[in-house]
């Protein structure tokens, strides 16, 4: 198994609460400042403990993340991570122009020297209002975009483009990928659209803000698919993230987490609550009633977000055994956790535990 670090580069300062979008009249650029520069340091110390990924995300118009552009935190994560791949799960592509995002990967890739991971995402239906993108085109966007994008990686000959959405006159990128013929692509799995999509074309998956029970369902349509289409998912190709928090004992972890929630809205699993409720607002998940959808996936206490796989909690051996369960019922390969507060030193320790503690135990699960 492999471990990856998602930071969402929170906002640790005042803000007007929570809802989207967010008003920006209490707003501290020094506060904001400071957030950025912690996720920088916390993914600096997550490459130098073993770490196979780090991951960023984009996401607009509020304090849950100072990550607009995930492309310029790549970016700086080139100097700042040396040996980590770097993910980017993902850019929004039916938001954005898909050349320019072909562009970006393939500058990101060359100044890592190989080492982008390119999440490709349709988002969530508010954040098309950021760019005025009607949700009800999301998909079919988003596999136009994506065709775009693999073809510009790929044709060397100066090409036009004259689709549905997207229409240019001629397109030939520079610089080219390192990673031949294209860096990994992953997408969002969590409708069984997706799982089809990705399943034909050969694309890993990836599951956030949802529970165990309903990845593993799924991941079971996507590895239906994909052997309808003549090939065989390895753990690679499955990516799940979710919620950490790691201490020297289970006591502690408890009450770092208590303690964490706590202290405001902006930490602990009241951040992420609220995240768990706007992102079952989006229909895409499995079942289409959205009030019922909510009900399965909102924790109704912490032990059942344990128990679901919405929070991995403990001493290392602990959140040992829990990864192992999420790894025996879904088959993800890969582990992208989420560290579930922001309490300065208490969680580099918890990125140095789960690197040095964790994370060569999790290499032993499957050979």
């Amino acid at each position: 198994m492999k471990a990856a670090l998602f930071s969402p580069m929170r906002y640790h300062g005042p803000s007007n609460g929570s809802g989207w979008p967010v008003a920006s009249t209490t707003y501290s650029s020094e506060a904001a400042e400071k957030s950025i520069q912690s996720s920088l340091a916390q993914f600096r110390l997550a490459d130098e403990v073993g770490f196979d990924w780090v991951t960023v995300a984009e996401h607009h118009y509020a304090p849950f993340s100072l990550n607009p552009n995930p492309m310029v935190t790549a970016g700086a994560l080139t100097q700042v991570v040396r040996r980590a791949k770097i993910a980017l799960l993902g850019a929004t592509i039916p938001i954005l122009n898909p050349v320019r995002v072909a562009e970006e990967f393939a500058m990101i890739d060359t100044m890592s020297g190989g080492r982008v991971i390119a999440g490709m995402l349709r988002g969530t239906p508010n954040e098309y209002v950021t760019y005025n993108i009607s949700p009800a085109e999301s998909r079919q966007r988003f596999e136009e975009a994506l065709k775009l994008i693999v073809t510009a990686w790929t044709e060397t000959e100066p090409f036009g483009w004259q689709g549905r959405y997207y229409e240019y006159r001629t397109i030939s990128i520079w610089p080219r990928p390192v990673q031949k013929p294209y860096p990994k692509i992953y997408m969002s799995g969590s409708s069984p659209e997706s799982g089809e999509f990705a399943a034909r074309n050969r694309i890993g998956l990836g599951f956030a803000f949802t529970n165990v029970p309903l990845a593993k369902k799924a991941a079971a349509h996507y590895r239906e698919h994909a052997a309808r289409a003549g090939w065989t998912p390895t753990g690679d190709d499955v990516i799940y993230r979710v919620l950490v928090h790691v201490a020297d004992s289970d006591e502690q972890a408890l009450e770092d987490l208590t303690r964490a929630r706590e202290s405001g809205p902006r930490t602990g699993l009241s951040m992420a609550n609220r995240t768990l409720e706007g992102a079952v607002a989006d229909a895409g998940y499995y079942g289409r009633d959205r009030d019922a959808q909510r009900q399965r996936l909102m924790p109704r206490g912490l032990q059942d977000s344990i128990d679901t796989g919405q929070i991995v909690l403990g001493g290392p051996d602990t959140v040992v055994r829990q990864v192992e369960t999420i790894w025996r019922e879904l088959g993800a390969g890969i582990i992208d956790f989420t560290i579930a507060h922001d309490m300065g030193e208490k969680t580099l320790h918890a990125i140095e535990l789960l690197g040095t503690k964790v994370l060569p135990r999790m290499r032993e699960m499957v050979s």
